[in-house]
């Protein structure tokens, strides 16, 4: 291995170092943890819970800090054994680095998110376009993308709408991905995904082209406040007919709310949000009225982001000229991100959800 590929590793690890600010973020998780110690500190429980999440996310940083920390310094050690006692450590500096590597990859791309809501779960809506069964079908394999990311990268995975296609695919789904900068990380997906392939559904063997759009939200938590009334609500109830528990389709469990309301900018908007996936309508209801405040939620920071000049509304029509990415089946095979010009040909490691290479160029991007 080339000792000036370690030595710049070393430098990224020292980097980040730098920014994460490890003696900062100690003295801040003592300062919280030190309000435990009031004999009233449950008695305001979300503001407990609030301070308990500040104490999470500061022990995540700095116990990823820690470990690249450790794996750093036996590289310098090792390599300074070598230098001095002329004895070949090659191997064990090799080891070490192919331990350390991954870690700065991933605090890196970590340090990138720095939204307000970057830390949230997310709730990917994925709803087919232009194309017929073929989107439909390809709206089906997006689906599957994002759950394989979610499981390679240790978040859970929960469905919470599926309504199938009438031939094969999907006519729209809903998951919810929860775990640790979810929403950060996923928010690069909204947008209109892009499909080439010759399709399984013609007969002729012609090469198809197919859109399916993905908004990405923040699923909100009991710390926001979406004021949602009565009279602007509106609750349908329907048989599920999907995949869930054995009486979904004999009751009406699914349930889809309705939102007719003004946004903070004056603009009247029309927000429908349904679940199916519960086994009961008191599950779909509850987990449908989440998704609904998260989605208004998102509507007023596409207001707020606007205001600022920072980024355009997300929601574009689903055909061509819009799409943010392309993924090309055949003639050959190549994923391109139209944002950021990022290409990878490997098609198969990004539908089974190997998403970093575009995650990391998108967050790039938004921060410069």
């Amino acid at each position: 291995m080339e000792r000036e590929q370690i030595r710049t590793l070393l430098e990224r690890a020292e980097m980040l170092g730098g920014f994460l600010d490890p003696e900062g973020r100690s003295a801040r998780k003592a300062e919280l943890e030190q309000k435990r110690l009031d004999p009233g500190y449950w008695d305001r429980p979300e503001e407990a819970q609030a301070t308990e999440k500040e104490i999470s996310a500061e022990k995540s940083w700095l116990d990823a800090w820690s470990k690249i920390k450790t794996h750093a310094e036996n590289v310098e050690t090792l390599m300074l054994m070598e230098s001095e006692e002329g004895e070949d450590l090659a191997e064990e500096i090799a080891a070490e680095y192919a331990l350390l590597e991954p870690l700065v990859d991933q605090l890196e791309l970590r340090s990138l998110l720095r939204g307000q809501d970057d830390h949230r779960d997310a709730i990917v809506t994925i709803n087919p376009g232009a194309g017929g069964t073929e989107s439909q079908d390809w709206a089906d394999l997006l689906v599957r993308m994002y759950t394989r990311w979610g499981e390679r990268n240790g978040y859970a995975v929960q469905l919470l709408e599926y309504q199938e296609g009438e031939v094969a695919g999907i006519k729209s789904a809903s998951i919810a991905i929860r775990g640790d900068h979810a929403y950060g990380y996923l928010k690069s997906e909204s947008g209109v995904h892009r499909l080439v392939r010759i399709s399984p559904f013609d007969s002729s063997g012609r090469r198809h082209t197919s859109f399916t759009s993905v908004f990405v939200y923040p699923e909100i938590d009991d710390t926001i406040e979406v004021e949602i009334k009565p009279d602007q609500l509106e609750l349908q109830t329907f048989r599920s007919g999907g995949k869930g528990g054995q009486n979904v389709n004999k009751v009406e469990t699914g349930a889809r709310l309705i939102w007719t309301g003004k946004l903070s900018d004056g603009r009247t908007e029309r927000v429908v949000a349904e679940c199916t996936e519960e086994r009961s309508q008191l599950q779909n209801r509850e987990r449908a009225m989440t998704m609904l405040k998260s989605r208004i939620y998102q509507l007023e920071l596409q207001i707020q982001e606007a205001a600022k000049n920072a980024v355009e509304g997300s929601k574009k029509k689903i055909e061509w000229g819009s799409q943010i990415r392309s993924y090309v089946f055949q003639p050959y095979t190549m994923v391109n991100d139209h944002r950021t010009e990022t290409k990878v040909t490997d098609l198969q490691s990004v539908m089974d959800g190997d998403l970093d290479p575009f995650i990391k160029a998108f967050l790039i991007q938004d921060v410069s």
